[in-house]
């Protein structure tokens, strides 16, 4: 089931995102859009209600709209958002981040873990790739010496509400 990500009632200060709305990049004016640097907090929750990610009371994430931080699909429900404000994005993790793909689900031999780690599903573990990049996976199942893992973004497959605080725009 497909579903499009929207934001959520909670706050009526945060205007609805319209492209045609947008100033260019070298003019940000006071919301977001394009080429804006961005300063701001986000609370990740799947549907159980489980905190999968938060900056609350931490650092702000802070980045440049377009600069590869964020995916398009969630920089869209963010454009035109105001310094100050606070909504809700209510969508699906699979359109927002990642698309969930079967074959990124792989099984491993348990030797394969480093020591101390005794692999246990839902353990995030840091693989690194044959290319030399790091990767998390998210230990699914252990049966005996195998272990499955998903090397899917964590959020794909999930429906989520994401709380956004946008702290500054410039």
């Amino acid at each position: 089931m497909s579903t499009t990500p929207t934001r959520a009632p909670p706050d009526a200060r945060a205007p609805a995102a319209r492209p045609e709305e947008h100033q260019p990049a070298d003019q940000c004016g006071a919301g977001i859009a394009p080429g804006c640097s961005v300063s701001l907090h986000l609370e990740v929750r799947f549907e159980d209600g489980f905190v999968a990610l938060s900056t609350l009371g931490e650092e702000p994430l802070v980045c440049r709209i377009g600069d590869g931080t964020l995916t398009p699909a969630f920089e869209a429900t963010l454009l035109g958002l105001e310094p100050g404000s606070e909504t809700h994005i209510i969508g699906h993790g699979s359109e927002l981040f990642s698309p969930y793909d079967e074959s990124n689900v792989h099984w491993l031999a348990r030797d394969d873990f480093p020591s101390p780690i005794e692999p246990r599903p839902g353990l995030v573990v840091a693989f690194e790739t044959p290319g030399g990049y790091e990767t998390g996976g998210v230990i699914k199942r252990v049966e005996g010496e195998q272990v499955e893992v998903d090397f899917n973004h964590p959020f794909a497959g999930h429906s989520l509400t994401i709380r956004v605080q946008v702290l500054s725009v410039t």
